[in-house]
């Protein structure tokens, strides 16, 4: 017979593994009675998980992304993994949706024209792909003139990248020196 623990344990592994988008150790809480397993708890539990997985020699592991918890094949699959998929990419965004996105993310909360002004040119087209595939969200409006809309990223901005929340965008000075890298690179080839 198994444990309280081992049970609450196998209940929140399953409600990783049934969940569509990545679950958070305070929404698991919640749904095992009422929150009589604190996130602090379900957050232990994930880790005897990930833990029993790795002495097991699973190929998989829970990781935290997007705010929230789901399965994960471990990198060394990956390869093998994107044959399977290839078929199945992510849609790309155009250079100007990612032009866009950068800014809203770095800036954000940050209004239209503030972007427009940025990029130099309308976003109207761009924003709206990016709202219909909820990268982004209206999150209110400036107190200025015209009361323009003001945008942010949303939880599927985290997981569309891959990334647990917005402090693991690489940094501004970050993107420069690695552009700088690339252009020595590129002249030197062209020599």
């Amino acid at each position: 017979m198994t444990s309280l623990n081992e049970r609450y344990k196998r209940i929140v592994e399953s409600l990783i593994f049934a969940s569509d988008y990545p679950i958070s150790a305070d929404k698991i809480s919640d749904i095992i009675n009422a929150g009589d397993v604190k996130s602090s708890v379900v957050v232990r539990m994930i880790d005897q998980l990930n833990k029993e997985y790795k002495e097991t020699g699973r190929a998989f592991e829970i990781v935290q992304i997007g705010g929230g918890y789901r399965f994960s094949t471990l990198k060394e699959f990956y390869s093998y993994l994107r044959e399977l998929f290839k078929s199945r990419r992510k849609p790309r965004l155009s250079r100007a949706a990612l032009e866009t996105l950068a800014i809203i993310a770095y800036k954000q909360p940050v209004s239209g024209p503030v972007v427009e002004s940025i990029r130099g040119v309308s976003i109207d087209g761009v924003i709206h792909t990016l709202l219909e595939r909820k990268l982004v969200k209206i999150s209110g409006r400036e107190k200025s003139p015209g009361r323009p809309l003001i945008y942010s990223t949303t939880s599927d901005f985290l997981h569309y990248f891959g990334l647990n929340e917005l402090s693991d965008l690489p940094d501004l000075k970050e993107i420069n020196e690695l552009i700088e890298h690339k252009e020595i690179t590129e002249n030197d080839e062209t020599e």
